[in-house]
C-alpha cells in the first residue's frame, strides 16, 4: 500500500515545485535525485562543502510531505546501542526484583531440574522482549507506520565500521536484533546520508545509494535562495550581495563561504537597514562572510576591487 504522500512526488517538476514550496530553492539534479530516492526505494548520499543545504534538504523534504524528520548525528565512535536500539536497563532491573521474590516459589512447583529450566528460560525470553526494548533514530524510522526522513548527518565522521553495520538498513530497510528478529519497515523511510568528505567512504555503501553532489550555487540560483530565505531584501541589493559573494569566492581562501553565510549576510544588511554595498559596510560585516582571521586579512586588501566587479555583475536576475 502505497503511502498518501506518494502522489506529492509524481514528476520531477512536482518534487522542485514542492520543495521549493518548503523554502527549499532545488537544483535540477536536486530535484532528480529526489524523486528517484523515493520511486527506486534507494537513499541518497548527498555530498559537497559545509553550508550548501545538505542537511536543509532533509528538513524540507520533510516538511514539504509532512513527515517526521529523524536525525542521527554521526560521530567516531557511534555503535548500535545509540544508532538503533538499546535495551531499558532501569526497567530490566526493577522486573528483576519483582521476579526474584516469584522465582523459587515458580521453580518449586516444577516436578524436575528439566522442567524448572524450562520454566526459567521462558522468563529470560520475556526479560529481552519489546516492552524492554528502547528503539534509537534508525528502528524509529523503520517503524514509522506513514513513513518518515531519516537523516543520517555527516557520515563520513562515523567509522567503517558503522558504514558496515548500516549496509542491510540501506539495501533491504530493514535491520536485525538478535533476541527478537529481523525487523522490516512496513513503509520505507526516505533516507538521506550527508557527507563533508571528510574520508572516503566505503564501495559498499556507495553502491546501495544515489549519488548527489551539492556545490557552491551559480549567480542565478543562489539570488533565488536569498529570494526565498530573506524576502525582506530588496532585488538591487539582493543582486549586489550575491556577485560580491560570487567575487569573494575567487581568491584563495581556506574556506570559501557557502550559501548558509551568504543567507547570514543578507539578514545581517537587512537588520542594518543597508540599502546599497559599500566597502566600508564591507569590511564591518566581512566576519559574517568568513570564519577565519587569515581569509578576512586576504580579502581586506581587495575589497574595493571585489566590489567594483560585483557592480559590473550585478545584473537582474530572473
Amino acid at each position: 500500500m502505497l503511502p498518501p504522500w506518494h502522489s506529492l512526488l509524481h514528476s520531477i517538476d512536482a518534487t522542485d515545485r514542492g520543495l521549493e514550496a518548503a523554502g527549499y530553492i532545488a537544483s535540477r539534479p536536486i530535484s532528480t535525485a529526489v524523486y528517484l530516492a523515493h520511486h527506486l526505494q534507494k537513499p541518497i548520499l548527498v555530498e559537497g562543502p559545509a553550508g550548501v543545504g545538505k542537511t536543509e534538504l532533509a528538513k524540507a523534504l520533510a516538511s514539504w510531505l509532512g513527515l517526521g524528520l529523524i536525525r542521527m548525528q554521526c560521530y567516531e565512535g557511534l555503535d548500535e546501542s545509540k544508532a538503533l536500539y538499546e535495551w531499558k536497563y532501569g526497567k530490566q532491573l526493577l522486573y528483576t526484583q519483582i521476579l526474584k521474590d516469584r522465582l523459587g516459589a515458580a521453580l518449586g512447583e516444577e516436578p524436575g531440574l528439566d522442567a524448572a529450566l524450562a520454566r526459567l528460560h521462558g522468563f529470560g525470553d520475556l526479560f529481552f522482549s519489546e516492552q524492554f526494548l528502547e528503539p534509537r533514530p534508525l528502528l524509529r524510522a523503520l517503524r514509522e507506520p506513514g513513513g518518515a526522513v531519516l537523516l543520517i548527518d555527516e557520515i563520513d565522521k562515523a567509522d567503517q565500521e558503522f558504514e558496515a553495520f548500516l549496509l542491510e538498513l540501506l539495501s533491504d530497510y530493514q535491520v536485525s536484533i538478535p533476541e527478537i528478529g529481523t525487523i522490516r519497515a512496513t513503509v520505507p523511510p526516505l533516507v538521506l546520508l550527508t557527507s563533508n568528505s571528510q574520508r572516503d567512504l566505503g564501495d559498499a555503501l556507495k553502491r546501495r545509494c544515489l549519488h548527489l553532489h551539492i556545490g557552491l550555487p551559480d549567480a542565478r540560483l543562489e539570488a533565488r535562495i536569498v529570494a526565498a530565505r530573506v524576502p525582506g531584501v530588496e532585488e538591487g541589493l539582493r543582486r549586489q550581495l550575491v556577485a560580491f559573494v560570487q567575487q569573494l569566492r575567487t581568491l584563495d581562501l581556506k574556506k570559501l563561504p557557502s550559501v548558509s553565510e551568504t543567507i547570514d549576510w543578507a539578514r545581517t544588511l537587512l537588520l542594518l537597514h543597508v540599502r546599497e554595498l559599500d566597502a566600508a559596510l564591507i569590511r564591518d560585516t566581512l566576519n559574517v562572510l568568513l570564519k577565519f582571521e587569515s581569509d578576512i586579512e586576504a580579502a581586506d586588501p581587495r575589497l574595493a576591487e571585489l566590489l567594483q566587479a560585483a557592480a559590473r555583475e550585478s545584473v537582474p536576475v530572473r
